[in-house]
This record gives C-alpha cells, sequence and structure tokens, in this order.
C-alpha cells in the first residue's frame, strides 16, 4: 500500500534565539527494541510526576550527539535524568563485573554531556535512579557495578515489589524538601554510589549504608539526586521542588 501523502503542518512561531521555555525541562530516556525496531520509551509515570508540578518534559534520545543534545539546555530550565541502562564502567575506570547489566554508550555520553552544560549554565537537575549514578560518575565518583555480590545485605536492593527505610539527613535539601528524617522508599536498582564524588554530599541513606540521595556541595547549581523512583509517589514534593527551582 502506498504511503499516505503527508499533510504540511503549520509553522510554528519561532522561539527568540537562545531563549529558554518557560517550565520546560529535558529529560533523559532509553532506547528499547520493540519488534526489531528501536524506539525511545519514557516512562508515563515521569510525565505524570513532571505535568502535575507544572513542568513540561521534553525528550532528548540517547541517539543524538552529545553536542546536539547539549543544543537543548539553551531552550530549558531545568534537566531530569531518568532510569534505565547500567553505566558502563569504563566510565569510572573499571572492568565490567560479571553481573553487570546492560550498559548503552551513546546514552551515557549524551547525558555526560548534558551533566556538564547544565552545571556549565546553572541549571537545576533531578536525578533518579540511574541519574544519581550517571552524576556521581560525571563528577569523579565510582559505582557498585552489582550490589548483590558487592556488598551484600540484608536488603534486596534489586526486588521492585519491596520497600525499604531510609535515613536523612537533617538541615539537607532533601530534608527542607520532605520536612521528615526518616521515611520509606520503594528500591528496584542493583547498582549503587560506591565512592561518592567529591563534589556530591550524601544526604540519605537505606538501613544497611547505601547511600541513597545526594546533592551538590560545592557551590553547584539546584540539583537532588535519588536512588529510588520518585515518579511513583503520587504525593510528588520532590518534582514540586524542582518545578520551584527551575522558575
Amino acid at each position: 500500500m502506498a504511503e499516505r501523502e503527508q499533510l504540511p503542518l503549520p509553522a510554528a512561531r519561532p522561539a527568540r534565539a537562545g531563549a529558554a521555555m518557560s517550565g520546560v525541562v529535558a529529560v533523559t530516556a532509553p532506547l528499547r527494541t520493540d519488534a526489531g525496531r528501536e524506539r525511545v520509551a519514557l516512562n508515563t509515570a515521569y510525565v505524570r510526576a513532571l505535568t502535575r508540578a507544572g513542568l513540561v518534559p521534553l525528550v532528548v534520545p540517547p541517539i543524538l550527539d552529545p553536542e546536539q543534545a547539549c543544543a537543548a539546555l539553551d531552550r530549558v530550565r531545568g534537566v531530569v535524568l531518568t532510569g534505565g541502562e547500567d553505566v558502563a564502567p569504563a566510565r569510572y575506570g573499571a572492568r565490567p563485573h560479571p553481573q553487570l547489566g546492560e550498559t548503552d554508550a551513546a546514552r551515557d555520553a549524551v547525558e555526560l554531556a548534558l551533566i556538564e552544560g547544565a552545571r556549565a549554565r546553572r541549571l537545576p537537575m533531578l536525578a533518579i535512579c540511574r541519574g544519581i549514578q550517571i552524576l556521581n560518575v560525571a563528577l569523579g565518583g565510582t559505582l557498585y557495578q552489582d550490589l548483590a555480590s558487592e556488598r551484600p545485605s540484608e536488603i534486596n536492593h534489586a526486588d521492585s515489589h519491596a520497600r525499604h527505610g531510609l535515613r536523612i539527613e537533617a538541615g539537607s535539601r532533601l530534608h527542607d524538601t520532605l520536612a521528615i528524617v526518616e521515611t520509606s522508599v520503594n528500591t528496584r536498582h542493583h547498582q549503587a554510589i560506591r565512592d561518592l564524588a567529591p563534589s556530591l554530599a550524601a544526604t540519605a541513606w537505606a538501613p544497611d549504608g547505601v547511600i541513597e540521595a545526594a546533592e551538590p556541595c560545592d557551590g553547584g547549581p539546584w540539583a537532588l539526586a535519588v536512588q529510588w523512583h520518585p515518579e511513583d509517589d503520587v504525593e510528588g514534593a520532590l518534582f514540586r521542588a524542582f518545578a520551584a527551582a527551575v522558575r
């Protein structure tokens, strides 16, 4: 069957060159293969959490050249680093562990460039799950490639149906956002921060000592980085705090 003729779309009103769009934030996403075709796949939970906070997500595909991806930073007010694949250990000078999961070198490159560009532009960042890991690596930290074998404990951090306790550092940005020092969070990750980057401060821990949150301690731009998935929390405090920083 011949392809249907594509009608021209109405011309969009051009934005002023270099002008960031109010409430628009760059959001990273993984590639997924469906029936032999690659697609960019962003969980709708992220979209709902951002829009509830009054933000508009602009998806940055991992197949872009890092320079192309960074061009988006001149049109947005913040960056969200989402969950997904493992970070390639070569990025922090380690050899692959036998239990290393799937990696995506192109996504690593795009997100590392976005982090550098966001910090240079002093754009707020919200980093979630893989996001806290790639942020830590970008700033000079390292990761446990597989918690179960490299740092075994009573907590199965990879159990997507489980929750565990969380201890929050009083006086931290996370504490100011949630207004509590203890809570529980979901957990579905098998990697985590090993050596914390010098420019980050840990602000929350699981009962077994695994770092669950971090924020800049070097005067860098506003950022909150968490190991759990706050987009699954309908209350949305972290997204509202991010939205306030964006504005």
